[in-house]
């Protein structure tokens, strides 16, 4: 019989972490013939290959894939074209789930069985790792999540298709994939959610599916990621001109000025002599990378 539920991980050059991964899965409160586990390797060079070979002689519930590196996009198409569940379970990696992580997204899905449902589990930082400042700011008031301003049960629109944790009937998209146009960082999963909500997709917030990210960032990452987002925001543009997401007129003159070199010294002497300011200064680099993305292209 084929399961009800298919978890869906791209994975590239993260053996250890997707050890950890793959050990919560197995470890879910759900009857283990509920679900599979798909894992795509991207590519990867690492000890990956090894692991993945391992796991699939050990454990019946998990197929693992390959393609040469073409980014998580193409990575999770791959699967879901092989995937059996009605409910896809889109995870990272390095995301950890909750022993009733299953369940939860299971039982979701039980209660709501229109395939227009969809639920988007919680993700927080893993606790097992140091998280700083910074990183409490990414997820709240900064540009990682913004779990912080949902209620639960209640529907949300697509710019919260998160895809490390959230789950779709597998119904509602036979039509819709991701955008293999996206070769770099960001977009790609919100691109996705706005076409499924166009088909009328009714996201809604379960924070009971709960997991866990095991991703330290720190102050530096911030230049590459949101030169990446500005880049995939002028494809994303293209590809939905309904949808601004480019700042224009006044609001990019504003913002321009705020995150230009002088003002960013400016912001970065004031946080060193009154550290509450950081919040500030990482705001106005963010912008000043995202709009370098976009003027890259």
């Amino acid at each position: 019989m084929a399961p009800f539920l298919s978890v869906i991980i791209p994975t590239y050059n993260r053996a250890e972490k997707l050890e950890k991964c793959l050990h919560a899965l197995r470890e879910q409160s759900l009857a283990s013939e509920s679900f599979e586990v798909l894992v795509v390797d991207d590519g990867s060079t690492d000890s990956t290959p090894k692991v993945l070979e391992r796991w699939a002689k050990d454990w019946n519930n998990i197929k693992h894939l390959h393609q040469e590196n073409a980014g998580q996009g193409n990575a999770r198409n791959k699967a879901l074209r092989q995937a059996q569940g009605q409910v896809i379970l889109f995870i990272g990696d390095d995301i950890y789930g909750s022993p009733d992580f299953l369940l939860k997204h299971t039982e979701f899905h039980r209660e709501h069985p229109e395939k227009e449902f969809a639920c988007l589990g919680l993700t927080e930082w893993d606790p097992s790792q140091e998280i700083t400042p910074f990183m409490e700011w990414l997820t709240h008031g900064g540009p990682q999540f913004a779990y912080h301003h949902l209620k639960p049960m209640e529907e949300v629109s697509f710019w919260y298709f998160y895809t490390s944790n959230i789950s779709i009937k597998k119904d509602l998209l036979e039509k819709e994939s991701f955008d293999p146009d996206f070769k770099v960082y960001g977009w790609e999963d919100i691109e996705l959610g706005y076409r499924l909500s166009q088909r009328g997709m009714k996201l809604m917030y379960k924070p009971e599916a709960l997991a866990h990210h095991d991703h330290f960032m720190s102050e530096d990452s911030l230049k590459d990621r949101a030169f990446k987002i500005g880049k995939s925001a002028v494809l994303f543009q293209k590809k939905q001109p309904a949808v601004p997401v480019l700042p224009s007129g006044l609001k990019k003159s504003v913002l321009t000025v705020l995150s230009s070199k002088p003002i960013l010294a400016l912001s970065f002497l004031l946080k060193t002599i009154f550290p509450p300011l950081k919040k500030m200064h990482w705001f106005l680099i963010n912008k000043h990378y995202f709009l370098q993305g976009i003027r890259s292209i």
